[in-house]
């Protein structure tokens, strides 16, 4: 049996999962369990009534251009990464290297943000070939899919106890996952502007990225070019709008974050309340706006 079979296997052998969940489910394995992405504790972190609407009702979201740039820069550093000849560019000079990164790129309307990248890697993969670890440019995981399951405890979260323990399906991408020896340095791509008040929010994406790399199974890791052995010890993320990277050992009190995050998440379903989070800088530009009761009142204006 081949890694994709094996990968295909363990996924079918999870138990079914969904959004649309009822905690009272716990009591019966025939009923699905509660799915969790990064995405969905980052919504609900951010407005539990605009996760109500985007996930357990599946309403459509107005697509941006934000999103747009998104997915076509996201499309582009994972080709990118896919196409890099590294015995070739071991021969090139500065600027053959320079000119060779911005070629692997495409021709659209984010060439600027190509460029930056470009730059980038032209200096990284200078900086490994004089350090002697060419072999560790190229990312082990690049847009990586991973599925885990776990059971989260009653009493896990100090700050939100649970009515019981629940059993819970973690998914999601990874960007990219450099390796140091068995040392795993997930790195996250944003392309809006860097702020410093997204240092938290990033931790905490981070941190539910190294739970879920630690807790998936077997075959889940080695169809990522894992292994059991190797573990998350730095994280990072890059904004290349901003010609910002930055990378750091992982931090124990962000997984805490991501534990109570997740509690607060399951509290919600147990007690069926999922409030707006008021904010009119915000939710102004949310496409839920217009039937969201709480944006609709006057109080605010």
């Amino acid at each position: 049996m081949d890694n994709e079979t094996k990968y295909q296997t363990v996924i079918k052998s999870m138990d079914e999962y969904t959004y649309d969940w009822n905690s009272d489910w716990a009591e019966d394995p025939s009923q699905p369990i509660l799915k969790i992405t990064k995405s969905s504790l980052g919504s609900h972190d951010w407005c539990p009534k605009k996760y109500g609407f985007s996930y357990i009702q599946r309403l459509p979201q107005d697509q941006t251009e934000a999103m747009r740039k998104g997915t076509v820069v996201h499309n582009a550093r994972e080709d990118f990464f896919k196409d890099f000849d590294i015995k070739k560019a071991e021969g090139m000079t500065s600027e053959e290297l320079q000119s060779y990164c911005e070629s692997l790129h495409p021709i659209d309307d984010y060439v600027d943000i190509y460029l930056t990248m470009a730059a980038a890697e032209a200096q990284r993969f200078q900086e490994a070939k004089d350090e002697g670890k060419v072999d560790e440019f190229i990312p082990i995981v690049n847009e990586g899919l991973f599925d885990a399951e776990i059971t989260f405890r009653a009493n896990q979260s100090k700050k939100f106890p649970l009515q019981r323990d629940y059993k819970l399906h973690l998914q999601g991408i990874i960007d990219r996952v450099f390796r140091e020896g068995n040392a795993l340095i997930p790195l996250e791509l944003k392309t809006g502007p860097w702020k410093d008040w997204k240092t938290t929010s990033m931790r905490k994406e981070m941190a539910f990225y190294q739970l879920m790399i630690e807790s998936a199974p077997e075959e889940v890791l080695i169809k990522n070019g894992l292994t059991k052995d190797m573990r998350v010890t730095h994280w990072g993320w890059y904004y290349p709008v901003s010609n910002y990277m930055y990378v750091e050992e992982a931090k124990k009190r962000s997984m805490t974050s991501v534990v109570d995050g997740i509690a607060k998440l399951l509290h919600a379903y147990e007690t069926q309340n999922f409030p707006a989070k008021f904010y009119y800088k915000t939710c102004s530009h949310c496409s839920f706006f217009g039937i969201c009761d709480e944006a609709q009142t006057d109080s605010w204006l």
